[in-house]
């Protein structure tokens, strides 16, 4: 089984992710972690020398090493991963794929000490900016998000909310 978490960064796609895995006795892999250790630098320097397009198709690529790599896994994906080269798509396609929600308030509050590592963050100074601009992002991101069969919001995705969840998708599909 492969199990994909999407959604905005800070919405725990990793920490639940790591959990989940344990619970079902799977790999665990962080995509952005993938690539920096890939790449032997940092997310935002990659972003620096190489920019963002030169990092999508990066992500994408190791997007595709990961799922040929392991038939069975759970993987928190980067917030931008579904939105760019089709990887949506091949997330739909090989996997469960899994929309961690979290309020925008909540996002803030996760993000205002670590907004300045993160490339499309890196730029909002006061919280106000950064919640515009999480705002901003979740527009045009929540397209992509959506398609995602699974969801799950806040504090209420627990293991045993996404085993539910889980179970009752595999058993109407």
């Amino acid at each position: 089984m492969r199990l994909y978490l999407i959604g905005m960064p800070g919405a725990g796609k990793t920490t639940l992710g790591r959990a989940l895995a344990t619970a079902y006795g799977l790999p665990f892999r962080d995509l952005d972690q993938e690539i920096v250790r890939l790449e032997q630098r940092s997310i935002p320097d990659i972003f620096a020398a190489e920019g963002e397009a030169y990092f999508r198709q990066r992500e994408a690529a190791v997007l595709r090493e990961v799922v040929a790599e392991l038939p069975g896994l759970v993987l928190a994906t980067g917030g931008g991963t579904p939105c760019f080269h089709q990887n949506m798509d091949l997330l739909l396609e090989t996997g469960y794929t899994l929309y961690l929600y979290a309020p925008l308030e909540e996002l803030v509050r996760r993000l205002q000490q670590g907004a300045a590592s993160r490339p499309l963050l890196a730029q909002a100074g006061s919280p106000e900016a950064l919640e515009n601009r999480l705002r901003e992002t979740l527009a045009v991101r929540e397209q992509f998000y959506s398609r995602a069969p699974l969801r799950c919001s806040g504090a209420a995705c627990t293991v045993a909310a996404v085993q539910r969840l889980l179970a009752q998708y595999q058993t109407s599909s």
